[in-house]
């Protein structure tokens, strides 16, 4: 017991996440309207720590998710496949005009003064037709599982998805494994399925199951209708206001062993000030602040998840565990893409307090 936690010391897998693909249409600086060409990158919010478990942190992990059997679908495939993720597909046919589809996300990274702007076409998306029983979830915890994990975005797709969710943690619980949730609220997503009040009453039932929480402020408020903070924060770096709250998460759902989430202050689309904090089993921590030139923010708050989990995972102490999350969601920010492109050395360089002098 480590953490407040019992994590398994072995499994086939270390870490599976269960959430959509999507694919992230990215002209750059470019806004859409007068873009004339764009970069695909594969994503998803619990695709991405995945994929970032397996190529950065070398951990053996695993995406269940939905499968289109078309053109789009064998590009992302053929991305999960790069980045060493092992999948769990429900596939689907395409029927040549209308889908089911993989979604598609629109995110141009603005510049400066001029905010990224994101919007969907999540039209007929074949993850947000999955269901239970969609997946043999003892056929894929088979060898032994050590971490489960999904978020709030899969959550808001459709009156289904939140039972896939609470489905796969139920059989994680009975294989051992810790179960992680991200909150990730989005107000776009949930908006067009209920609002906030339908968010509250899915997330509560998801969040009776998890072990790990990942949120925001604003996560908390809404995503489980946790009354805001006593003590406002003095900046968005200010910690205090976070940490206030904790015990109304507590009180509502005393499982919960760890909380954490990231701290950033958006000076422009280009300069943010990047923190991190975590209530692990009682204790606070918090990551020191770095001066961050953003070259895609997409993926930070992702990038900073799966360096905690695999702090975690390893045992490492709390606060370097923290500082490893902190560390390579900043250097996510760096590389164009939501998902990881840098190694495991560089991540503990800069966790340790490592500089961006060149290395020979």
């Amino acid at each position: 017991m480590k953490y407040g936690l019992n994590i398994p010391q072995q499994g086939e897998l270390d870490f599976v996440s269960l959430g959509a693909l999507v694919h992230r249409l990215d002209p750059g600086i470019v806004p859409f309207r007068k873009a004339t060409h764009f970069d695909v990158h594969v994503s998803g919010g619990e695709f991405n720590v995945a994929a970032n478990m397996s190529d950065c942190f070398g951990m053996s992990s695993g995406i269940v998710t939905a499968m289109v059997d078309y053109p789009v679908g064998e590009l992302i495939a053929q991305r999960v496949r790069a980045m060493g993720v092992k999948p769990f597909y429900k596939h689907f046919k395409h029927d040549g005009v209308h889908g089911p589809n993989m979604a598609t996300v629109y995110s141009d990274r603005g510049c400066g003064v001029r905010a990224p702007v994101v919007f969907y076409n999540r039209c007929n998306e074949a993850a947000a037709q999955l269901k239970s029983r969609d997946f043999h979830w003892k056929s894929i915890f088979s060898g032994g599982v050590r971490w489960f994990h999904s978020g709030g975005i899969f959550a808001a797709l459709s009156p289904t998805t939140s039972d896939v969710i609470i489905e796969g943690m139920q059989a994680a619980k009975k294989a051992g494994a810790i179960v992680s949730f991200d909150l990730n609220y989005r107000a776009k997503l949930w908006n067009i399925s209920g609002g906030n009040e339908r968010a509250v009453e899915v997330l509560d039932r998801i969040v009776k199951n998890v072990d790990v929480l990942v949120g925001n402020e604003e996560d908390l408020q809404l995503g489980l209708g946790i009354p805001g903070p006593e003590v406002a924060a003095k900046s968005k770096l200010d910690a205090s206001a976070f940490f206030s709250m904790i015990y109304k998460v507590k009180k509502k759902h005393p499982q919960i062993k760890v909380l954490a989430t990231t701290l950033r202050q958006v000076h422009s689309s280009n300069r943010h000030s990047w923190s991190a904090v975590a209530w692990i089993d009682g204790t606070a921590y918090q990551a020191p602040t770095a001066e961050l030139d953003v070259y895609d923010r997409v993926g930070g708050g992702d990038g900073f998840a799966s360096g905690f989990f695999y702090g975690l995972l390893t045992g490492l102490p709390p606060e370097e565990a923290v500082k490893m999350g902190w560390a390579h969601g900043a250097l996510v920010t760096t590389t164009p893409g939501d998902t990881t492109m840098v190694t495991l050395e560089q991540v503990k360089a800069f966790a340790s307090g490592g500089s961006a002098r060149i290395q020979r």
